[in-house]
């Protein structure tokens, strides 16, 4: 009883949130709601039995994503006169777009009350639920039957990640900037230099 009202209750709130961060006036405020949806999102996948995507909702997009979004749009000077304009403008485009996701949710939703999904990969997954825990089932479903592909794509988001750095990367005159290979490179006489001061004299750094 308490888990079907507590879904119910989170249900509506993640629902309440989510529609909140499209029709709030202000981007901050939107962005808290949007940190709402996570949080609310990730008590219904502790209600499922997925503690973990629970937990990696929580300290991927909440604790990174939504707080980047956060300091981003606190930096930026928005026009918001501007913005409601533009919002205004691609309403209709917008709308469109809006009603093919629900027709599409309709689909998705008539095809599982109709048991057109698989149910044999529903009653038994791999490995079996009963044998291990969550955690431990993606553990061993990553690092075994994927491994190749997931460690392709931390490859693939680290060239990304390298690649960003390289792409904005700007240099400009009067600022100093770091030499690694003549840092790594150098002696114990280019680093350190022995001094004798007198006292009271002290050392000029």
């Amino acid at each position: 009883m308490i888990a079907v009202a507590a879904f119910y209750i989170l249900s509506a709130i993640a629902i309440a949130s989510a529609f909140m961060v499209v029709v709030a006036r202000n981007p901050v405020h939107s962005v808290l709601f949007l940190i709402l949806t996570f949080f609310t999102s990730a008590g219904l996948f502790v209600l499922l039995g997925a503690e973990f995507l629970a937990m990696l909702l929580i300290v991927v997009y909440v604790g990174a994503v939504a707080v980047l979004f956060l300091f981003v749009v606190m930096m930026l000077d928005i026009d918001f006169a501007e913005l409601k304009a533009g919002f205004l403008t691609y309403l209709p485009f917008g709308g469109l777009i809006a009603l093919i996701l629900f027709g599409q949710f309709v689909m998705v939703g008539g095809a599982w009350v109709e048991k057109s999904v698989a149910a044999a990969s529903i009653a038994a997954p791999t490995p079996a639920a009963a044998a291990v825990s969550n955690a431990e089932a993606i553990g061993r479903i990553l690092y075994t039957d994927y491994i190749f592909l997931f460690q392709a794509a931390g490859i693939v988001l680290f060239i990304a990640m390298v690649g960003a750095i390289a792409l904005t990367l700007r240099h400009r005159d009067g600022i100093r900037r770091q030499n690694v290979t003549a840092q790594v490179g150098r002696t114990r006489e280019q680093g350190v230099e022995m001094t004798d001061p007198k006292p009271g004299q002290g050392v000029v750094l």
